[in-house]
């Protein structure tokens, strides 16, 4: 403080040695401020120059607290530079703001049903004193994204301090057997999440290598013949190349590569005539487009080995008589 003052002291005291300017008259257009020298001064410093030899010629007093200040100014100016060089600035206006007001106090999440309130907030990493100016509404959508239920999301700032987080979450369509893991899938075959368990057992179960990816045109087939898409327990996938259809009583049909849509309309004609099945079968092959063939279980192959070998013995004993 003492330096600046003695400064100032010293300009007054010099006030006939300062640098000659030229001040017009209100309305009049000022002349160029010159060095004494036949120079002129840049534009850029005539207006610091005309200030300083106002100050000067008419002997204003230092603030009191000019050198408090101009102190202050230069130690926040030097810290500020530091904190930016250094990276930290983002910290410093998080401190700064959540200790104004702008702390996130509310937090409003809407939209989720399979993904917990816990999840999400997990993603914010919010520490208590986190300022709703410093935060990356950015960041946070990105990591709320990858959750596994998340289709989209959107977080506003709703200032001074809520936070509203959106989501909207994946659709299952289906359950995916893939050896022994079952797993959550969508209509275009992504894989959601692991099964997690009887919420979900009403989807329809699609089985093998390629089920989820080709699963929607097999069950609408099906659903088309409400008679036989209600008794479907599993649809499961053979090489990658068609399907067998296991029923609510174990009967498995298996339909050809190609023409599956009519294989299972005259299935369903078949059945509603003779009562296919619900006979005592192991399964109605339909791979080959002239026959069908249809494979009786072990215990209807013994009663109908027995029932030919009563036939057999009745027939005898007629000839006998």
């Amino acid at each position: 403080m003492f330096a600046l003052r003695s400064v100032f002291r010293g300009l007054r005291a010099r006030r006939q040695t300062v640098l000659p300017v030229e001040i017009g008259r209100p309305g009049s257009a000022a002349a160029p401020a010159s060095t004494g020298t036949g120079r002129v001064l840049p534009r850029v410093l005539r207006r610091p120059v005309r200030l300083a030899a106002r100050l000067v010629a008419d002997g204003a007093e230092t603030p009191r607290y000019a050198a408090a200040i101009m102190s202050l100014a230069l130690t926040g100016s030097a810290a500020a530079y530091g904190a930016i060089l250094g990276g930290h600035m983002p910290s410093v206006i998080q401190a700064v703001t959540a200790h104004t007001g702008f702390a996130i106090e509310e937090i409003k999440i809407s939209g989720h049903k399979e993904t917990s309130e816990i999840d999400i907030l997990g993603e914010l990493e919010l520490n208590g004193w986190t300022s709703l100016i410093g935060f990356s509404a950015e960041e946070a959508r990105q990591k709320i994204a990858r959750l596994p239920w998340i289709d989209n999301v959107s977080i506003r700032k709703s200032y001074p301090s809520t936070l509203e987080i959106r989501v909207v979450e994946r659709k299952p369509f289906a359950i995916w057997q893939n050896g022994s893991k079952l797993s959550l899938v969508e209509r275009s075959g992504s894989v959601i999440t692991s099964y997690p368990g009887a919420a979900f057992a009403a989807l329809p179960l699609v089985v093998g290598f390629g089920a989820p990816e080709k699963a929607p045109d097999i069950i609408a087939l099906a659903a088309a013949e409400p008679e036989l898409g209600a008794r479907v327990k599993a649809y499961i996938r053979v090489s990658d190349r068609r399907w067998d259809l296991r029923l609510e009583n174990g009967v498995t049909v298996k339909l050809p590569a190609d023409g599956a849509e009519q294989a299972l309309a005259d299935l369903v004609a078949l059945d509603r005539d003779e009562g296919l099945l619900s006979r005592d079968i192991e399964s109605v092959d339909m791979r080959l487009a002239d026959r069908m063939t249809v494979r009786l279980t072990s215990q209807a192959v013994e009663h109908r080995k027995a029932a030919l070998k009563e036939e057999e013995k009745r027939r005898r004993q007629e000839k006998r008589t």
